[in-house]
């Protein structure tokens, strides 16, 4: 089992059958963290900025964000780019969850700071164990910055 009280994970995703079923992911791996949910790259950055529909949001900072680079208004690439350059935000871990196997996506989002890139997985078991292993590598394994 992981941390008693563990950091919260934020994942910015447009797809809702794709944020359903990562929560599922979540609770089939075990996974106890708060998890919560944007729907592109504006409303990540006001999540994170606690403006908007966000700006009595109390929760600490994520632990971890999974980013999606396809979502409308502001893409996942321009978001982590914004996050980077923020002095505030930069050191909060930065997962690429997508559906791009593309080579330049790739390489351009460990060049803007992405500590990983991960080509969501077809199947839920697939899936399944992907959450289990970030779970067990960012939640259990590395020291995460203060929140």
């Amino acid at each position: 089992m992981y941390d008693a009280s563990p950091r919260p994970i934020l994942m910015a995703d447009d797809d809702p059958d794709d944020r359903l079923l990562l929560q599922e992911a979540f609770q089939e791996a075990g996974l106890s963290s708060p998890l919560f949910f944007v729907e592109d790259g504006e409303e990540l950055m006001d999540f994170l900025r606690r403006q908007g529909r966000h700006h009595e949001h109390e929760s600490p900072m994520p632990g971890l964000i999974l980013l999606d680079l396809n979502m409308p208004r502001k893409d996942g690439r321009e978001a982590l780019r914004e996050i980077r350059a923020d002095r505030a935000l930069r050191r909060i871990p930065i997962v690429i969850l997508t559906t791009s196997k593309s080579e330049e996506d790739i390489l351009r989002s460990y060049d803007m700071g992405a500590n990983s890139y991960i080509t969501k997985p077809v199947s839920f078991e697939s899936l399944v164990k992907v959450v289990d292993l970030l779970g067990r590598y960012w939640l259990q394994t590395v020291e995460l910055p203060p929140s």
